[in-house]
């Protein structure tokens, strides 16, 4: 746990994971706080950046998005020039909600959303090429989701 961060601070972000539209006086009564202190350490945590914003979770699935994909990405090379084009095409392209360089026996992860199998597909061709540095695509489909969390254990 980063220095600086008491039981309080854990408390806070904790409820804010879980619960981010938590009005500053019902955050305050849950972590034993007035709600004046509760705020000051809210805009701390903030400006440390510890809390990085706040995002409405959508179900994919009622936005149209009835796909999920995992794509392992081997790069021609592992130069930074490649890796650099790489990872700049990827955070340019929406349907990459996740995208992590790795080490092991893939070069990059990524975690792609679509509307479908043909969607996917069709992004595939036109995304994940030589052109962004891509020589060769594994893609895994899950079967079941049994977990997805956006909350970090404190």
């Amino acid at each position: 746990m980063p220095t600086g961060l008491d039981k309080i601070d854990r408390a806070i972000l904790c409820a804010l994971q879980a619960e981010g539209r938590l009005q500053n006086q019902d955050l305050a009564a849950r972590v034993g706080l007035s709600p004046s202190p509760c705020l000051r350490r809210v805009k701390r945590l903030e400006d440390q950046g510890i809390i990085k914003g706040y995002v409405a979770l959508l179900d994919a699935a009622k936005v149209g998005i009835g796909l999920t994909v995992f794509a392992r990405i081997s790069l021609v090379a592992q130069d930074a020039e490649t890796v650099g084009t790489f990872v700049q095409a990827m955070r340019a392209l929406p349907p990459v909600v996740e995208c992590h360089i790795m080490a092991g026996e893939c070069d990059a992860l990524l975690r792609v959303v679509a509307e479908n199998m043909e969607g996917y597909r069709t992004f595939q061709m036109a995304h994940l090429t030589r052109h962004n540095g891509v020589q060769n695509v594994k893609t895994d489909i899950p079967m079941q989701t049994v977990k997805i969390s956006t909350e970090l254990p404190l």
